[in-house]
């Protein structure tokens, strides 16, 4: 999954960006509103870790610039104001949580875990169709019985496809989802992680779960 980190203070976003790197998530960085609304209108992001002041443009003027451009990529305001009033203001103005610096990095993460859990209309962490079982917090997949060993890319494509079950994803928008922006790869890198995917996810198994869309893409579902 991929996130966006928008934090003035250099040091903490480096540290932001760092940690959730180690949990193996996707992540770009910027340090400003304006910076954030370029990244965001060019790139798809799962999830949003928004500072509240910040130059150029504050976080709660980035929110109400991508409600009002129909953007719902869920957003936690990041900040140290911490009375009543802002955290109503920041809610009201289309955010989905907030949470007061200083904080630890375990609630940040379980908050992410949540957004991205009500995104996808899902009350758990672990995902399913026929027999396959992908357990988001824990990174465990399994078929059946069987457990599979992925890489971390490999999940990534599983989780996203997964999320989206029986919903077509262009190549496109399955590495807009799984690659940050510093990403210089080849033009078919969706198609080699797909096949490693299958060779994991289907091919000892009767029932194929990933499927081609000529000309759109992939998707994941049991076929009628």
């Amino acid at each position: 999954m991929r996130i966006l980190v928008v934090e003035d203070e250099r040091d903490l976003n480096r540290v932001i960006s760092k940690r959730l790197m180690k949990e193996l998530y996707s992540v770009d960085s910027c340090y400003n509103g304006e910076e954030a609304l370029d990244y965001i209108n060019t790139g798809e992001f799962d999830t949003i870790i928004l500072d509240i002041m910040m130059p150029k443009l504050n976080g709660i003027e980035v929110v109400k610039t991508m409600r009002a451009k129909k953007n719902t990529t869920p957003v936690l305001f990041l900040t140290a104001k911490d009375s009543v009033s802002d955290r109503v203001t920041g809610l009201d103005t289309g955010a989905e949580d907030y949470l007061v610096k200083p904080f630890a990095f375990e609630e940040l993460l379980a908050r992410i875990r949540v957004m991205l859990r009500k995104q996808a209309n899902e009350t758990t962490n672990i995902f399913n169709i026929s027999n396959l079982s992908v357990d988001i917090a824990t990174r465990q997949v399994k078929r059946g019985s069987d457990s599979i060993n992925l890489s971390a890319k490999e999940f990534d494509i599983l989780e996203y496809l997964i999320r989206n079950k029986g919903i077509v994803l262009s190549r496109e928008k399955i590495e807009n989802h799984v690659w940050n922006f510093d990403y210089s790869g080849g033009t078919n890198v969706v198609d080699v992680y797909i096949r490693y995917l299958r060779k994991k996810i289907d091919n000892p198994y009767e029932i194929k779960l990933i499927h081609t869309i000529r000309g759109a893409g992939y998707v994941l579902r049991e076929e009628l």
